[in-house]
């Protein structure tokens, strides 16, 4: 008998849990992996996009061409380039006739447009980062620890419950104990219960992550507006003609009032505006997925937890609208599952009792452990 109860001691200090090392807390992952994706995308592909053009810039040199007259010399074919880039303006005739002018600054600012469109992309995680990460990473170490403690103290509960039966001269006796026990739910440990239900009255934490998706939202529509009009108004044109005759030159007889131009990276620019207006397109629906899924519970991770006896949200009927903290909560759960070591264990549990015949006799973990430690089969049948 002595060899059994070594045996059963052994199992269940086997099944407790480590203690958490001081990594936890700094390996929590504060954003989810769309998230994540999302940002990586909207902000790192303008940039990238922008230093490939600045890169052609800077190699290629000159970003205009233009047709000086052949009686020009060196120097003043490269001032009608100097002058005609720093003007972009160009110089055309209507239906009737009359003189018409046209501004082509938006090709100039064009890669520095890609770059504001790339701090306006981050800032809706700036928002996220300082306004709800750290009241979120202190929710999520509280919550993570309490769970891993609750699974430790339903194995402590086990092995004391085996002390007791050993110590007991009325097995009977001891069995009525735990019975009462169970109906009057002493074996509930409700700090956890109770903090996860005063997050589902909470809405701070979902309303930011709300707004700083609406943000995204806005920014991406307003990016692919922008693009929309410049391809519309600007981006079918190359060539422009360009006049140089002001100030000094003004009234110089040799010099033709335009002056045909060519834009040299026209082509690049086009290429650009299209990569990220199309990409940006794709990437509107993720968002508007990343908002909608506030509208359902992940019931996965607290069906797992209700072998728990403080956790029994899902049994009490306790969820209501999903659009609160707790919400927000058991989807970083979700994607700081690594972090959480009783789950994976829970999850064994669970689904052994579904697989166990009498699964009816089996409601926590504790049910298990005992069932484990063989002290279920000392148990008088009724």
């Amino acid at each position: 008998m002595s060899l059994s109860h070594t045996a059963a001691e052994y199992m269940l200090s086997d099944a407790l849990l480590p203690d958490p090392n001081s990594s936890r807390a700094k390996g929590l992952r504060l954003e989810l992996p769309s998230d994540r994706l999302l940002k990586f995308v909207t902000v790192g592909l303008p940039l990238f996009l922008v230093s490939l053009a600045f890169a052609r810039e800077f190699s290629a040199g000159s970003q205009i061409s233009c047709f000086s007259p052949t009686n020009f010399t060196g120097k003043q074919s490269a001032y009608t380039d100097t002058a005609c880039w720093d003007s972009l303006i160009h110089h055309g005739f209507d239906a009737e006739g009359r003189a018409i002018t046209k501004s082509l600054w938006a090709l100039k600012v064009f890669p520095y447009s890609l770059l504001v469109v790339a701090v306006l992309m981050y800032l809706p995680y700036l928002l996220w980062r300082y306004a709800a990460a750290p009241a979120l990473h202190c929710d999520l170490l509280f919550i993570i620890d309490e769970l891993d403690k609750s699974y430790n103290r339903s194995v402590r509960l086990v092995q004391h419950m085996k002390k007791v039966q050993q110590a007991s001269a009325e097995p009977e006796q001891f069995w009525e104990e735990y019975e009462r026990a169970r109906r009057e739910r002493y074996f509930e440990f409700p700090l956890l219960e109770r903090y996860l239900t005063c997050k589902q009255h909470a809405h701070a934490l979902v309303l930011i992550y709300i707004l700083r998706n609406l943000l995204l939202l806005l920014f991406l529509a307003a990016t692919c507006l922008y693009l929309v009009f410049l391809h519309l108004n600007i981006f079918f044109q190359d060539e422009f003609s360009c006049s140089i005759k002001t100030g000094l030159l003004q009234a110089e007889p040799h010099i033709p009032s335009l002056i045909p131009c060519k834009l040299v990276f026209f082509s690049v620019f086009q290429l650009i505006s299209l990569s990220v207006g199309s990409v940006y397109v794709l990437l509107i629906p993720v968002v508007i997925y990343n908002a909608l899924q506030l509208c359902q519970w992940d019931k996965g991770l607290l069906s797992v937890y209700e072998m728990l006896p403080a956790f029994d949200l899902l049994s009490r009927r306790m969820l209501t609208c999903p659009l609160n903290d707790l919400n927000i909560i058991l989807l970083f759960l979700r994607a700081n599952i690594s972090e959480l070591t009783s789950f994976s264990r829970l999850n064994a549990v669970s689904a052994l009792r579904e697989a166990t015949a009498n699964k009816e006799d089996i409601d926590t973990v504790i049910d298990f452990m005992t069932l484990l430690a063989g002290l279920e089969t000392t148990k008088p049948k009724h």
